[in-house]
């Protein structure tokens, strides 16, 4: 299903992967104890900076910083907005 919404310039939009609810070893984390994910998956991505080109394009799975972006709901789901200068890494 294609979202209706082009980021601009290095801007990338990004589906956050679901919290984990169990440790390793078993033990169910509760809703308040959970931590924010770290890792989610890019859905849209902007046209780049004259100079800089984007280096992420659509699908890639990506870590960015825990407190990175600005949270938006899109048709029922929540989603980050953040420049690609906020992510870290491609997995």
């Amino acid at each position: 299903m294609a979202l209706n919404i082009k980021p601009l310039a290095d801007r990338v939009l990004v589906e956050p992967m679901e919290a984990e609810t169990t440790t390793a070893s078993g033990i169910i984390i509760p809703d308040n104890a959970k931590e924010k994910p770290q890792k989610g998956t890019v859905v849209a991505i902007g046209n780049g900076k004259k100079d800089e080109p984007l280096t992420v394009k659509v699908g890639d799975t990506v870590l960015y910083g825990k407190y990175g972006g600005t949270e938006l709901k899109l048709e029922g789901k929540d989603y980050l907005m953040m420049r690609e200068s906020d992510i870290l890494a491609i997995i």
